[in-house]
């Protein structure tokens, strides 16, 4: 269980760093890699929760209705963004959105106890 928890919080860690890279590299244009990388937080952090609940692990379910509430920010940001830069109406707010919320869901996993 414990090599399943690392693997899964590795692939975590890589749809955070898709969805930051994203912002910082291409600057308000909206990349595949923001739209999947968002869509990996939610799969894996649901994942992650369930891994702790099956576990011994404890889980504060406050936490982790505010972390998936924000994630779904993030994900309905790229999804918008992405659609309108395919129409051809381009919006680098949503794309900067997604990407301050992702900074923010990080900051409620470390900061909160």
């Amino acid at each position: 269980m414990d090599a399943l928890k690392i693997v899964v919080l590795v692939l975590h860690l890589l749809g955070l760093l898709a969805i930051v890279g994203s912002v910082v590299v291409r600057r308000g244009v909206p990349t595949p890699a923001l739209v999947w990388g968002a869509r990996a937080q939610i799969l894996t952090g649901l994942v992650l929760v369930g891994i702790n609940e099956a576990g011994d692990g404890e889980v504060n379910h406050t936490k982790i209705a505010v972390k998936l509430l924000v994630a779904l920010g993030v994900a309905a940001c790229a999804e918008i963004a992405a659609g309108r830069e395919r129409r051809g109406q381009g919006n680098p707010n949503l794309v900067h959105a997604a990407g301050a919320l992702a900074i923010v869901n990080t900051l409620v996993a470390v900061l909160w106890n």
